[in-house]
Formats: structure tokens, sequence, C-alpha cells
């Protein structure tokens, strides 16, 4: 067992660079900037007093700071607050309080209405948690660039190691992501006989482009279009492990997710899984980008 047990502290605690962690922290910072601003147009009518659902939905484990007896000017004021901590968060600025500022919004703005949130969002939800556990401010910040300053020695080449831990908590999530909808796909029926596809293709209150005729009809499409989604899924359930499928697996799955974001308005359950993606990037790539921002921000600094 000791073999084992050293290949599962490996997994989860060998030092690793933290570049991963950073260029994850970005992207999930600006897709939270955004889905901070899908909010704004629609505060009153979804989170007021005065809007479709007057107060929070009674549950004894339910908190977030809207509760029922939060007034209407505490949506607008947590509003602000969470896209000013989302931004913080994408920078880099004071990133661990950031963090979870981001998380207490979210959680408070689902909270307060569940009923026109989905799976996206409870992703972008779940992904918050683990973002409060990454060391996200020591690369690609401004908490990096600070501290280097105010550091007396030789500036350092190479970013700090860290436990990945928490970034294994995401790639265990994608895991699991896919091998729930696998396993609930196929306990229907429409997935088994080959046309759930052609059914989603064809639902124009969620239709962002309508999809030609021929594809939708075409019973031959729709089997290929249906077995290959759960042949896509399936193999990044199982096979996103292996360091040489890794590549092809994810890259076929950001394929069939930017496939369906762009013909159905599914929210941002495209985005949060492109987020979750990066998760798997190998830490001497994410280096490798680190290292070009970093040069393209000490060149922009030194413009200005």
């Amino acid at each position: 067992m000791r073999p084992f047990g050293r290949a599962v502290s490996r997994f989860w605690f060998a030092p690793q660079s933290v570049a991963t962690v950073a260029i994850v922290r970005i992207a999930f910072g600006v897709v939270t900037v955004a889905w901070t601003l899908s909010l704004a147009p629609d505060l009153r009518t979804f989170f007021s007093r005065s809007g479709l659902v007057s107060v929070q939905p009674s549950h004894p484990f339910w908190i977030g700071v809207l509760s029922p007896a939060a007034p209407d000017w505490l949506v607008f004021a947590a509003w602000a607050a969470l896209l000013v901590s989302a931004v913080w968060l994408t920078v880099g600025y004071h990133a661990r309080l950031a963090s979870v500022l981001v998380f207490v919004g979210i959680l408070s703005f689902e909270r307060r209405n569940p009923f026109i949130f989905n799976a996206g969002d409870l992703l972008i939800r779940n992904l918050a948690i683990f973002l409060m556990f990454m060391p996200t401010g020591l690369a690609l910040s401004l908490d990096a660039r600070r501290r280097r300053r105010r550091a007396t020695g030789p500036p350092g080449e190479t970013l700090p190691l860290r436990a990945p831990w928490a970034l294994r908590l995401v790639q265990i999530q994608l895991t699991i992501v896919y091998a729930a909808t696998v396993w609930a796909k196929l306990r229907g029926t429409t997935w088994k006989d080959g046309t759930a596809v052609s059914y989603a293709l064809r639902l124009d209150e969620y239709a962002r482009f309508r999809a030609a005729s021929f594809i939708t009809t075409s019973a031959p499409i729709a089997h290929l279009l249906t077995y290959g989604a759960l042949a896509i899924e399936i193999s990044i359930a199982l096979l996103v492990w292996n360091r040489r499928a890794r590549p092809w697996v994810l890259a076929a799955g950001a394929v069939m997710h930017i496939a369906i974001a762009i013909n159905i308005m599914i929210g941002f359950f495209t985005m949060a899984m492109l987020v979750a993606y990066l998760s798997f990037v190998p830490p001497d790539t994410a280096e490798r980008v680190a290292a070009r921002w970093k040069r393209i921000g000490d060149v922009s600094a030194q413009r200005s």
C-alpha cells in the first residue's frame, strides 16, 4: 500500500507551479464579471421585494446577504460589491479576499431567487468555492507585482510552488459532471434511440440560430450528433486523466460546448465548463503563458 499512498500524496500535495491557478483565476474572473453584468437589467424584477419573488424562499440551510429581511437597497449594494470583487479577482488585487466576496455574492443571488438559474450558474458557484482555497494571488496578479516591488533581493524568475489540492477538486468536479450527465442521459429514451439532439435543435424558445431543416429532420445526422455527444462525454469522463488522451478529449469537448452555445441559449454553462477545462493545463505550459503575459505587462508598464 505504500506506493499507492505515495501516489495519492503526490496527486494531492506534490508542489507545482501556481501558473495554472493564475490562468483559471483570470478566466473565472472574466466569466464572473460577465455573469454579474447580466443580472443588472433585472435586479429589481427578480430580486427586489416588489419583484416576481418578494422574499427569499425559506430553507433551513440557505444563507446569504439577501435574506428575507433584506431591504431593496441591499440588492443593489450586493450587486455592486460582487462586480467590484469580480474585477479584483480578475486582476488579482487582494485576490484571497476577492474570491471570498465573489463566492458570497454569487451564493446570495442564487439563494435569493433560485428559480431563474440553471446548471451553468450552479457550476460557477462551485468554481467560486474552489477558488477560495487556491493560491490565486501568487502569479499574474497585482498582488504578485506588489510583492515583487517590496522584495529586497533579486527578482525571482520562477513562479512559486504550491500543493494543487484545490485545483484537483475542479478537475474531479469536471469528471463527475460528465459521468453523471452520461448516466442521466442513458436512463432516458431519446439519447438511447439517437434523437435527443434533433429535439434540442427544434426548441425555438431556446434557439440562438435555427438549425437547417435537413439537420433536424435527418435520422442519420440526428444519430451522429446524439451518439457523438455521448461518446465525447464518456471519453472525457474516462480519458481526461490520461496524459496523452487529455488534449484530444478536451479539444473535442470544447468544440461540442461551443457548438451548443452557438445554437442554443444555455446561459453561462459553456463558459463555466471551459474555465474548468483550464484546470488541466499542464504547469509547464501555463508557466510559458504566464511568462509571456508577464513580459507584455512589463513592457506596457515601462512605456507608461
